[in-house]
């Protein structure tokens, strides 16, 4: 069995697409997942498992709640690896993560460079991309919505602190 980490993409956003964690623990549990526990209600759930699947765990969701919702699935290396990674100096306080559904054509990453972002920042780190915000996250140039357009994939956005804590299980 190996550690992993799902991380739900656009629930709980105020009164939309309402996934509570308790019975998002269970529907995982159902789907053959092992200690299974959930962090904050932004849907990141980790969870032990040999090899899961990604959509069934989406159709899941689909079904228990009725909301459809793309399911980011990291071993927790992974997420160790991206974390020990951050690119931005030490104060990690204004970095988020974009976590990318698939993997984005190297086209798409390249053109991202020639983006007028400035000051934000952006590094790829492994399968996902680390997001630096200079001017908070409320005024970033490099949105969730324009990364996701600009790369032609989805992706869920964590800040840096919910990056550590789930790397740390």
């Amino acid at each position: 069995m190996g550690a992993w980490v799902a991380l739900l993409r656009a629930v709980n956003l105020g009164s939309r697409n309402k996934v509570p964690m308790a019975e998002l623990r269970r529907v995982f549990e159902g789907a053959g997942c092992e200690s299974v526990r959930t962090y904050i209600q932004s849907g990141n759930v980790l969870f032990e498992h040999t090899a899961p699947d990604r959509a069934a765990l989406e159709a899941a969701v689909a079904e228990e709640f009725g909301v459809e919702t793309v399911i980011v699935l990291r071993m927790a290396g992974q997420l160790r690896s991206l974390a020990r990674a951050h690119p931005f100096g030490r104060d990690t306080s204004k970095s988020a993560a974009a976590f990318l559904a698939e993997k984005p054509a190297q086209a798409a990453l390249t053109a991202l460079a020639s983006l007028d972002i400035a000051p934000d920042r952006f590094a790829a780190v492994g399968p996902d991309v680390a997001l630096y915000y200079p001017n908070g996250f409320q005024g970033a140039k490099l949105t969730a919505a324009r990364l996701e357009k600009q790369l032609g994939v989805q992706a869920t956005l964590r800040n840096w602190r919910t990056v550590t804590r789930l790397a740390d299980g």
